[in-house]
């Protein structure tokens, strides 16, 4: 029998992108100081010479490009491998780790860096939603 999935665990920092996803929406946030969009949620700008706590949720496009990536071969033994691990440059900015997905066996050759991306929405359950992304 396989071993139950780990699965993240909102916090009251993160709630709002648990939402999001749950209503298939990806939202992340954006400094109103400088313009940045970025990605893990925090009550502040990561901007270096920034860090304002003026900053706002939006839902983003959910478009983006396959900045880096690596193909598990031997991995945790609730996941079907070989599965990709990969950042995503989302295009409104920040990086988010994610999977690629709808690749059959994938290979190097599949995904070339700065391929185009999208967003994907796995309903686990009726609380929780993951992004997963997918070559366009």
């Amino acid at each position: 029998m396989k071993p139950q999935k780990p699965l993240p665990e909102p916090s009251p920092e993160t709630q709002p992108y648990w939402d999001g996803l749950r209503n298939h929406e990806l939202r992340i946030q954006r400094c109103k100081a400088c313009g940045l969009g970025y990605f893990y949620p925090r009550p502040f700008c990561p901007r270096p010479g920034c860090h304002s706590r003026d900053v706002e949720w939006f839902t983003a496009s959910g478009n983006g490009k396959l900045h880096s990536y690596v193909i598990a071969h031997r991995g945790h033994p609730a996941f079907d491998t070989p599965y990709v691990i990969a950042v995503v440059e989302l295009a409104e900015g920040g990086r988010m780790m994610t999977n690629i997905v709808g690749l059959e066996d994938p290979t190097p050759d599949q995904l070339p860096i700065d391929a185009d991306v999208e967003i994907v929405y796995d309903d686990v359950s009726a609380e929780l939603t993951l992004p997963m992304f997918r070559l366009k």
